[in-house]
């Protein structure tokens, strides 16, 4: 039982499976490409991150988080996707 447990991925780390988009990131893969400038005032601020491809952020996994990576020296995004 011991053993199993220290096997098993951290909490909040495993991603769902399935096709499921619960941070609606498919709506915003326009942005791909995008001076990050361009990224919309959010609605729900919680549930948004916007960081560039080289910033430290946070492991756990949320799939309600919508996560916006730019490129920190061209201010292009180049990945839109939840977590």
């Amino acid at each position: 039982m011991v053993e199993q447990a220290r096997q098993s991925q951290p909490v909040g780390t495993r991603m769902p499976q399935g096709e499921a988009d619960m941070c609606k990131a498919g709506d915003l893969q326009w942005l791909v490409g995008k001076p990050r400038t361009e990224i919309p005032v959010p609605v729900d601020v919680v549930n948004r991150r916007v960081v560039c491809t080289t910033c430290p952020v946070t492991e756990d996994y949320s799939p309600y988080r919508l996560n916006i990576f730019y490129n920190q020296q061209t201010g292009i995004v180049e990945r839109v996707s939840c977590g």
